[in-house]
């Protein structure tokens, strides 16, 4: 285990929301105290009864809520809108004061002048994201602009077996909006690499025609497949090729050079390295990467990474302080996550925080707290 920091943190989170929204709550609960405090745009009443609340359980209260039109399930599921509503300005908060995220080593601006050429050759561009992040591991918009030029492109979803199937259905729904083609993969297994190889060949059919127009013999359809580095791509082409072909760890930077594989007569596929923007402007979009270890490990704080993530899983409506007890047999005495890995040092590790940090940072990528996305689509 590496834990490795380029400079120690002296940040401090805070539990509490962004200054901003706290003001704001303020003054709605100073002028309408019947009225929860609430994203804009959206108000849930409150009603009082000196005998329950219509947020009891009691028959009374559950009459009440028919009454009114609330469902039984509006305060979880006006939890779940405001958790995925404010988690980027909460990540903006908390990171305002870290050292940024960065990485970008040496291979990549070499391979990443090779990649375009190569890019030119395809005739579709497959783009690998993971399912947990998809927004965080996608390209600029320029930058696939530059790759795609007038060739189709296929977004695959790996990893999807580290996402629940609401969080599943949820982006399903948002690219089938956008006419976008996915596939949804688990490059471990091999799930969904056989759709992948089909759908690249259907949609690089018109290439054969034209040739057969012109007079030419058909060829095998070329793929390039890109992506940020440890989204799964290496494997991706393993599990389609039923054979080790490509380097492949659990780790970011293991595949450095561009490789062409042959899947069958009829299709070609062009491996790449990982390749990240020069320098990544969003940071919430950073700690994303590195909470997933999407990114080098030496980019990055342990401690500073892991107690963002306490405190954005205490928050989710899918796991919450519970399973932290659980977990590690510690109860948790706020949601402030520096305060959760400090205990946690001492409980488990002699004081060690970058120990605890790791501890929880990997439970996490295997699935200990659940498999809950860190991502839903944009509203």
């Amino acid at each position: 285990m590496a834990a490795a920091s380029l400079a120690p943190s002296t940040a401090s989170f805070s539990s509490a929301p962004a200054p901003g929204r706290v003001k704001a709550a303020a003054v709605a609960a100073a002028a309408m105290p019947l009225i929860s405090s609430r994203p804009p745009g959206r108000v849930f009443l409150r009603v009082a009864s000196e005998s329950s609340s219509i947020y009891g359980d009691t028959l009374l209260g559950l009459y009440e809520k028919e009454r009114l039109g609330h469902s039984l399930y509006a305060d979880e599921e006006s939890s779940k809108e405001m958790f995925w509503e404010n988690l980027d300005a909460d990540l903006r908060y908390w990171t305002r004061s870290l050292r940024p995220v960065q990485w970008y080593p040496g291979h990549i601006a070499k391979t990443e002048k090779e990649l375009k050429e190569q890019l030119k050759l395809m005739d579709v561009v497959i783009e690998v994201r993971d399912a947990r992040i998809p927004l965080a591991t996608s390209h600029p918009k320029v930058m696939m602009d530059a790759w795609l030029g007038n060739r189709k492109r296929i977004i695959v979803m790996n990893r999807e077996d580290m996402v629940s199937n609401e969080d599943r259905n949820a982006w399903a729904s948002y690219f089938a909006n956008q006419g976008t083609k996915v596939v949804y993969s688990n490059g471990q297994l091999g799930m969904g690499t056989m759709k992948l190889g089909r759908m690249a060949k259907s949609l690089a059919s018109t290439v054969n025609t034209k040739r057969r127009e012109k007079g030419l013999l058909p060829r095998a359809v070329r793929a390039g497949i890109v992506g940020y580095p440890n989204v799964g791509k290496s494997s991706l082409i393993n599990r389609l090729l039923k054979r080790r072909m490509c380097p492949a760890a659990p780790r970011p930077g293991v595949t450095r050079e561009l490789k062409w594989v042959r899947f069958g007569s009829d299709l070609e596929l062009l491996d790449s390295p990982g390749i990240l923007p020069m320098r990544i402007s969003d940071q919430t979009a950073a700690i994303k990467l590195a909470i997933c270890d999407d990114i080098g490990e030496r980019s990055y704080d342990f401690a500073d990474v892991a107690a963002i993530l306490v405190q954005l899983l205490v928050r989710h409506p899918a796991v919450g302080p519970e399973a932290f007890r659980r977990r590690y047999r510690l109860d948790m005495d706020s949601d402030c996550g520096k305060m959760f890995v400090t205990k946690l040092s001492v409980h488990l590790f002699n004081g060690d925080a970058s120990q605890a940090a790791f501890r929880i940072l990997s439970d996490y990528r295997k699935g200990k707290f659940g498999w809950v996305a860190l991502e839903r689509p944009p509203t």
